[in-house]
């Protein structure tokens, strides 16, 4: 899955076999810029035919036009076709994953055996080691460890099991060990290996928003020029000038900026498929650009800060409280805690016990958002841990100052305290440490400088939250959260204006995932979550959406550069055409031909000739993009002027000249 697809011969005649199908008006139509330059095409096309009838003698040089014109808009067609080959390619690679299965069904009691592909939403079926899931689903009953290679690219096998955030499988992938029963999530064709392939040829690609302004933009400029060279025959004929109609369509061919409007739409795609190699499944190109345009962005703490496995480091009792009093509290209440840092506590809390044989009798008290504590009811009482906070709350009493000095040191330092209490009494505090992932901090700095605010979203205390947002070098925090309240934050930075972006897995976090601008779901999550998202990380790894502000990043900045250099190289071209068109009549406009152009001829041959070649000749650098550089916006504008404007500038000076010299060496003057 992350492996690029490159280019070869067998690419490269698909997309010209491709581009000749494109010509068809009806096709072309959608790019306004290269349908008028087919029209220009057409009418040289057929005025070349009348030359060669009438014998006139610019058959050669309108015929010359004529095959230019048309080189132009297959060029431009190769571009897109190459782009959207690139993106099947990658299709390709996915179909193949697919076999066909055979899925066990559960109707009531009985089992039988049905085509996988047969399988639809709602039904319910088995799978044990070494099966191929038929399709989506989520799993029901049962937990297994999930080889994802066919999908992902990673080796290492997953573990998928009822209930929680990881309860989402997919169809293709291998269980390796355990039973699980499925239930089916997506009809025939739906499925999320479907919605991939389509995505990834292109057959949903929308435009967005910047996309649109600025094909608007480049149609109003293509007719503005329209309306100036329709007008130049009438201040010709006023000068007693005879103008050429090749000559004319020429001009209008090299004032319009077909060069962007040529790569435009190679320039989205190639950006989807940025994303896909970095294991990203973008739901639409305006996925993929909106994400170069945030500027919040809302990260969890656990998982993506952090690497989310906190394990208890110690158990400190309270005044009063003996050591084995503190750990049989904190064994007791972490025995139906089935989180890993439920799983630690129980086994720090073993090696302080005598014996670890748990009493009959008791009532598990699942965890919960709201209240933000679990425990258990028994023979022993009422045994809760949980945030200091929810457990003050609990208890309806201030800690002991020994107990809140214990609390702020922990949290002071990063970690995370768990208050214990037995029939609302304080026992003690369990200390969970958690690291924080490499490199972010150096990750955080590039995104503020590119202007993107990073915010972390906790349940911890804000001394935690604090700690951990000053070690990571985040920008700002969000302490005690819970779901809904990352819903509101997000709503309130919306209508101050600003796009955000954020990550997710579970079903709570589908409708903040549906709120976002850029919302990547995590594959390992809910099918909810995924749903819900405009991307989704094969990877699930909730640090990708920095990533994938990034590609966005690179595929704004490439639509700048060649935008900048489309419009910069067309200066080049006034210079060529304009004084050849009127050099007889105004003599004083030799001052013009700068670049000491042989003949009207060849100067008009020679900026047309550039203005197609210059098409394949940036091909790579819209499908590669420009190099990111995390810089202001002042920063890269500069750059940008400095590059693709000056150098738009230059480079058709230089081209054009040296076309001009090799058309007096073939004696077409």
């Amino acid at each position: 899955m992350k492996k690029k697809i490159l280019i070869d011969m067998k690419m490269i005649r698909k997309a010209s076999v491709r581009s000749l199908s494109m010509l068809n008006p009806l096709t072309l139509v959608k790019n306004p810029v290269m349908f008028v330059v087919e029209a220009g095409s057409v009418l040289t096309t057929a005025m070349t035919i009348y030359a060669l009838i009438q014998h006139n003698g610019e058959q050669l040089f309108t015929a010359t036009i004529s095959v230019w014109l048309w080189l132009t808009i297959g060029f431009a067609n190769f571009a897109e076709a190459l782009a959207e080959i690139q993106g099947k390619a990658q299709a390709e690679n996915l179909r193949s994953t697919r076999s066909d299965t055979v899925a066990r069904l559960v109707t009531g009691d009985v089992v039988q055996e049905i085509p996988g592909n047969t399988l639809k939403k709602g039904d319910l079926f088995l799978v044990e080691p070494g099966d191929i899931l038929p399709t989506d689903g989520e799993i029901v009953e049962g937990v297994a460890s999930i080889d994802e290679s066919a999908i992902t690219g990673e080796s290492a096998p997953v573990i998928r099991e009822a209930g929680g955030d990881r309860s989402g499988v997919t169809g293709g992938t291998r269980v390796l060990a355990g039973k699980l029963k499925v239930m089916v999530s997506s009809n025939p064709g739906e499925t999320f290996l479907d919605r991939m392939i389509s995505l990834v040829e292109g057959a949903t690609r929308q435009k967005s928003p910047n996309e649109i302004a600025l094909t608007i933009l480049l149609i109003g400029l293509t007719l503005i020029f329209l309306f100036v060279v329709a007008a130049l025959p009438a201040f010709s004929a006023y000068a007693g000038v005879p103008s050429s109609p090749t000559v004319l369509i020429a001009l209008l061919v090299c004032l319009i900026p077909t060069t962007i409007a040529g790569l435009l739409p190679a320039i989205g795609i190639a950006g989807i498929d940025r994303a896909f190699r970095a294991n990203v499944i973008a739901k639409s190109g305006k996925a993929v650009e909106v994400a170069g345009d945030i500027d919040i962005l809302l990260l969890d703490k656990t998982g993506t800060i952090t690497f989310g496995n906190r394990q208890a480091v110690q158990l400190l009792p309270a005044e009063g409280v003996s050591e084995e009093e503190m750990a049989r509290a904190s064994w007791l209440s972490s025995l139906s805690d089935d989180t890993p840092e439920g799983k630690s506590i129980v086994t720090l809390a073993t090696t302080r016990l005598p014996s670890s044989t748990p009493p009959e009798g008791l009532l598990s008290i699942p965890f919960t958002p709201e209240t933000r504590m679990s425990g258990v009811d028994g023979p022993e009482g009422e045994i809760r841990k949980g945030a200091d906070d929810a457990v003050q709350t609990y208890i309806g009493s201030a800690f002991p100052s020994a107990v809140s000095e214990i609390i702020s040191k922990i949290a002071g330092s990063g970690g995370t305290p768990l208050v214990v209490t037995q029939n609302k009494k304080v026992m003690g505090v369990i200390h969970l440490k958690d690291v924080i992932k490499p490199g972010l901090k150096e990750r955080f700095e590039r995104l503020r400088k590119m202007g993107v605010t990073t915010v972390m979203v906790t349940g911890d205390n804000p001394l935690t939250a604090r700690a951990i947002a000053q070690e990571a070098g985040l920008d700002d925090f969000v302490a005690q959260a819970k779901p809904e309240d990352k819903m509101q934050l997000i709503k309130k930075e919306q209508e101050k204006g600003h796009l955000v972006a954020m990550t997710g897995d579970g079903t709570n976090d589908a409708p903040s995932l549906a709120q976002a601008d850029v919302a990547l779901a995590m594959n390992s999550g809910t099918q909810a979550a995924k749903e819900a998202g405009n991307m989704v990380d094969l990877d699930s790894d909730p640090t990708k959406i920095i990533e994938v502000v990034e590609i966005g990043k690179q595929l704004l900045i490439t639509r700048g550069a060649l935008t900048t250099f489309s419009i910069a190289n067309d200066v080049a071209k006034y210079f060529a055409i304009l004084p050849a068109m009127f050099v007889v009549t105004y003599p004083q406009l030799r001052v013009l031909n700068v670049m000491n152009l042989a003949t009207p001829v060849s100067a008009v041959t020679s900026a047309i000739i550039f203005n197609a070649l210059i098409i394949p000749a940036l091909i790579p650098l819209a499908l590669k993009g420009v190099r990111y550089r995390p810089v202001g916006a002042s920063a890269l504008l500069r750059r940008n002027l400095l590059i693709y404007g000056l150098g738009g500038i230059l480079v058709p000076f230089i081209g054009i000249k040296i076309i001009d010299m090799f058309l007096v060496m073939l004696h077409f003057t």
